[in-house]
Formats: structure tokens, sequence, C-alpha cells
């Protein structure tokens, strides 16, 4: 007699049937993909080291400083470098010609190599960093300290996901820059594509709904609010109709451009020249000459009979 509980054989006939229609939403392979869980706990080791005594129980002086960096680079050096082996070995697994294994001699020193480059950048994610958190404090007025900024700001936390991201972009780290990329989307708002180039001094105010897709360009000094789309006009596709990858296909800001809230830019073509400031809500697919402002025609009003009330009137220039 069978349990009431039992499910029954086609129920689970169905569904292996369709894991075995949809190939590419399953991972039968022998290697293990990354674990998104270890790379969300790395983001917070790096955020702890780039940031040191802002996060974590452990009270830090001068005397100890030392100790407790080379301490936590190690920590982040054996996690980083498992989670680049696996991803390497993933890719490589991909190819059917390809028979390296997470731990084979070939992926676990790629992986050795990829780690140490990148630890050797933290002092210039540091550096970028250390002006971002600047930018916020000058540009926003709300601001009462630098701590603030980096213990609350969603922008802060964006970008410094963002600076770590890109470097391991930069190596060619397979599947480990978009992973955090999405995790900081998830916990801020803000999607950045990890392959999005960013200048220093770099400030998002707010911040909830900015997109700054893959081949974006931000030079120096530059300002967003929340909602702007840094987007791409369209998709080329070839003969077959599938997308043409690696094209340029976002827009390029100058250094110390201002983007007001909810602003939309895009194409690949379309370069925003130094020293412009684009309106809220404003429309863009072409460039603008260095030096202008674009704003939004004003919205119409219109008016209800009021015999107690005089005419309304458009007071301020605004943008």
């Amino acid at each position: 007699m069978s349990s009431p509980h039992e499910l029954p054989a086609q129920t689970v006939d169905r569904v292996v049937d369709s894991i075995r229609l949809t190939v590419h939403t399953r991972h039968l392979a022998a290697t293990h993909l990354p674990n998104t869980e270890t790379i969300i706990r790395l983001l917070d080791e790096i955020r702890a080291l780039v940031f040191p005594g802002f996060f974590g129980s452990r009270t830090l002086s001068v005397h100890n400083l030392a100790e407790h960096v080379r301490d936590a680079t190690e920590r982040v050096a054996i996690d980083l470098r498992r989670q680049i082996n696996a991803a390497l070995a993933y890719m490589e697994g991909l190819d059917e010609n390809a028979a390296v294994a997470a731990g084979s001699d070939s992926s676990d020193e790629r992986a050795h190599q990829l780690t140490l480059a990148f630890l050797d950048r933290l002092p210039e994610i540091r550096r970028l960093l250390a002006l971002d958190v600047q930018a916020a404090y000058d540009g926003d007025p709300a601001a009462r300290h630098t701590d603030e900024i980096i213990f609350c700001y969603p922008g802060i936390k964006a970008m410094t996901v963002h600076r770590v991201a890109h470097e391991l972009y930069r190596l060619d780290v397979p599947l480990l820059p978009r992973v955090m990329s999405e995790h900081a989307h998830t916990i801020t708002g803000i999607d950045i594509h990890p392959g999005a180039t960013i200048g220093e001094a770099f400030f998002i105010d707010h911040g909830t709904g900015v997109v700054i897709g893959e081949t974006t360009h931000i030079g120096r000094n530059c300002r967003l609010y929340q909602g702007v789309t840094l987007g791409a006009r369209s998709f080329p596709t070839d003969g077959t109709g599938r997308i043409i990858r690696g094209l340029k296909r976002h827009p390029t800001l100058g250094d110390r451009v201002i983007v007001y809230a909810s602003a939309t830019i895009l194409g690949g073509d379309t370069v925003i020249g130094d020293d412009c400031v684009i309106g809220g809500g404003v429309f863009l697919t072409r460039s603008v000459p260095a030096g202008y402002i674009v704003q939004a025609s004003r919205p119409e009003l219109r008016e209800k009979p009021d015999p107690t009330t005089g005419p309304f009137e458009w007071g301020g220039s605004g943008i």
C-alpha cells in the first residue's frame, strides 16, 4: 500500500522530461559553478578591507592594522581563488574539446595568478572609492560626515561593488563580476554592469532605478540622480537575426557632467561633452557639445476657471 504522501510517478517524470527538453536551463556537468553565497561573503570581506574599522567586530588601531590587513587579505585570497577556479573550470567545460576541471593544474594556477593580480589592484580601488566618498560628501548638503556616507549611502555601496567587479571584469574572470553586480542591484536598486568604465569622484545621489550599461564610459567628477538610464538605443543583428555582441552600445559622458532624475541617454554614438547638465526627464539619443544645458519642455498647465483667483504665472527659469 502506497503512502498517502507519496508523489505520483508521472509527476516526477514530467519534471524530469521538462529538464531534458530545456538544455539552457540545466547544469549537469561534473564541474561545480561558483557559489553565490561565498561570493557575497567575499564582497563583505573586501568592503571591510577597503574601509578598515568601519565593518566587522574587531577594534583597529595603528598597532594592529598591519596584522589585520594581512589576515583579511589571506582570507580574501583563499575564497577568491576557489571561486575564480570554479568559474574558469565552468567556462572551459562549455567547450566540448576542453577537459579542464576545477582543481586541475592549469585552472588552479590561472586562478592563483588572477587572484594575485586582483589583490595588487586593491590600493587603486581604495583610492577611487575614497574620491567617490568625498564626492558624495561634497555633493550632498544633507551628509553630516563622510562616515555617514560609508555606512549608509546606497550609491557608495553600489560603487564599492562596482569598483571590485570592474577589476575582475578587466581581468576576464567569468561569472563572478555579474554575480557581484546583480547582488548590488538587489540591495541598492542601482544596476551597474561590471563592464562600465567610471572615472574618479563619481556620485550617485539617492540612486534608486539608476541603470548604467556595459559599454558606458563616464568621466571624472560626474553626478547622477535617481532613475537615470545610460542605455542602448538598439541592438544590431547579424544575418541570422542574432544580436551582435561586443559593440559600443551605451553613451559616453565627459568630465563634470550632471544628469538629473529620470533622464534617459541612449546609444553608443551618443557623447555628452564636459560640463554639460542634463535636466530631469530628458530623453536623449544624440550627442551634446561641451558646456550645454539640456532641459525638457515645461509641462502644460490646464487651468480650471476660478473667478476668485488670477491666472497662474510660471516663475523662475529652472532647467
